[in-house]
């Protein structure tokens, strides 16, 4: 920065090319794993903002003169009290919750809606195949390399090793999904049987449906969406319940920073020790 005057400054001078020449870098990386045209136009688009970037800079430095309008400025110095905020007053860390429902709630809640999804899982395979094992065999398939090319007669059956294998996975599942419920709810204050059984059922599903073909491509052949879609709605519908009816515990957001650091004691109230997760 030059000063030529006390009411003139002179500044580097505007310009885009330091955001063309990202913009190529970015369309460049991006065509990796898209498009080789992709990298190309990214490539086109960063040397020529590299080229108009140095020409700015290189051999003389493009400036422009600013004028600057003195302002009379007064200060005041007074002595005004500091008035602290109390959680959630005036937006004031509303966004964190205050209460939330205790782990066991998620346990319970995927428990609950882990099984509602098996016996639904159970009643597509006797309506559309005539076997309470086709959908067990089919989950346990995308583990199983001896399943994948398995007939739907075969599929049909009653296998040890495939039924053992889809209750670990589905446990698994529905202990992780139940667990989720119960540490996101909390943070949708506003209708929590909307997000549980219609807002994150359907985002996963989508999810799936975008990308089984790659995961798991014996899966994706076999599996029939709507009953799908069903399961997933009845199994956010009853975890979103089973957690929405537990008593929520208060979180150590209404206590001072100094006492949830640990630099000051507080002493504990029943109300206290009875929120403790």
């Amino acid at each position: 920065m030059e000063e030529h005057g006390r009411n003139e400054v002179s500044l580097p001078a505007p310009t885009a090319a330091p955001m063309l020449m990202a913009l190529g870098i970015t369309l460049g990386f991006a065509g990796l794993v898209t498009s080789v045209t992709v990298s190309a136009v990214g490539v086109i688009i960063a040397v020529a903002g590299a080229v108009s970037w140095f020409t700015e800079v290189l051999p003389v430095e493009r400036e422009e003169t600013l004028t600057v309008v003195p302002e009379s400025i007064v200060v005041v110095q007074a002595k005004l009290p500091v008035a602290y905020l109390e959680v959630g007053e005036k937006l004031n860390r509303a966004v964190l919750p205050l209460e939330i429902y205790p782990y066991s709630a998620g346990i319970k809640g995927g428990i609950a809606g882990g099984a509602v999804m098996a016996l639904l899982a159970i009643v597509q395979g006797l309506i559309f195949h005539h076997s309470p094992w086709y959908t067990i065999n089919i989950l346990a398939a995308s583990t199983m390399p001896s399943l994948a090319q398995a007939s739907t007669a075969a599929l049909s059956a009653f296998i040890l090793e495939a039924f053992v294998v889809a209750v670990i996975i589905h446990a698994i599942a529905s202990l992780l999904v139940g667990l989720l419920y119960g540490v996101m709810l909390p943070m949708f204050p506003r209708y929590p049987a909307f997000w549980a059984a219609i807002v994150a059922p359907l985002l996963w599903t989508g999810l799936l449906w975008a990308t089984l073909d790659v995961i798991n491509p014996v899966l994706d052949q076999r599996i029939e969406w709507r009953w799908f879609i069903l399961c997933q709605i009845a199994f956010g519908a009853v975890a979103g319940y089973v957690v929405d009816r537990t008593e929520k515990v208060r979180t150590l957001q209404h206590l001072p920073f100094a006492v949830r650091t640990g630099i000051e004691a507080r002493f504990e109230t029943d109300d206290d020790q009875k929120g403790r997760v």
